[in-house]
């Protein structure tokens, strides 16, 4: 079953910048490890310190094998050393979802 890892991340309203850069950093990491990234989204109007992040993948095991991939990768090891170093993200919460199919009537 395919699910989307939905991310909300809470930030450092003074270090959003950074977190751009931090997203943009994972736009060509993310699919060499194999997730499908549909996209970063940052604060623009409102609340000035919420962002979002969604990835899909085939199924949870497939999730499972891009975290380690994830780890693993050079460029996505930096950048996750640039996060805690420049320390943007206060908090992050990760739900994974599941598409809604069409129900069989028949």
């Amino acid at each position: 079953m395919p699910v989307t890892v939905f991310i909300r991340y809470r930030l450092d309203p003074f270090k959003r910048n950074a977190f751009e850069e931090y997203a943009r950093r994972w736009i060509a990491v993310i699919p060499r490890c194999g997730g499908d990234l549909a996209g970063y989204w940052m604060p623009h109007e409102g609340t000035n310190d919420i962002a979002y992040g969604l990835i899909s993948f085939e199924s949870l095991a497939a999730y499972e094998a891009y975290r380690a991939r994830l780890k693993a990768d050079h460029e996505g090891a930096a950048n996750f050393r640039f996060a805690e170093a420049e320390r943007f993200i206060l908090s992050e919460e990760r739900s994974f979802l599941r598409p809604v199919s069409e129900v069989d009537r028949s």
